[in-house]
């Protein structure tokens, strides 16, 4: 068995166990992402691997002191912090494409647990158009916080798969093996 501790695909069902391997659904988000189609937005320029996610921001901290911080790993081609639609208030995350892949690579190493205006940041890169099968918070799924039941999502950046504990084999399941073969 292949075992990574991040998600290489996206699987709800799997993001909702600690070690991805439980077999059923054990609350309504998880059901809610399995039953939910989503198609990735196609307007959204760039290219993927160029792209960060920052999230955890203080929400009254400008777009200027951002740009700041994160122009020190290079050049910065688009950046978009996520407002509220109706309020124009910050919503606490952002997207920053770089220019190289170098650049974006550099950021994800070291700027994440960065400290701005005394929040301690989290970085990872964007998951929408990298991790097939993806879906997004609202409908069930992300590697964010907790959800409507209180239960958290593994297999990102911030909490990634525990190693699955190797299941014993009793001398009985081994015998009945060896009478099947």
């Amino acid at each position: 068995m292949n075992w990574t501790p991040y998600a290489q695909v996206y699987d709800p069902l799997k993001v909702g166990s600690i070690d991805g391997t439980d077999p059923d659904p054990h609350d309504k988000a998880i059901i809610r992402a399995l039953n939910s189609e989503y198609i990735p937005d196609k307007n959204i320029k760039g290219k993927s691997e160029c792209t960060i996610f920052v999230a955890r921001l203080y929400r009254q901290t400008k777009e200027d002191t951002i740009m700041h911080e994160f122009s020190k790993y290079g050049r910065i081609r688009r950046f978009r912090l996520v407002r509220d639609i109706v309020t124009g208030s910050s919503k606490g995350y952002a997207f920053i494409q770089y220019e190289k892949k170098d650049a974006a690579n550099q950021a994800y190493q070291y700027a994440n647990n960065l400290i701005i205006d005394g929040r301690r940041i989290f970085v990872d890169f964007e998951c929408e158009r990298k991790l097939s099968g993806w879906k997004p918070r609202r409908l069930g799924g992300g590697f964010g916080g907790k959800k409507e039941s209180g239960q958290l999502r593994f297999g990102g950046r911030d909490r990634p798969f525990r190693k699955p504990l190797p299941v014993p084999v009793s001398k009985n399941k081994m015998r009945d093996q060896k009478n099947k073969d």
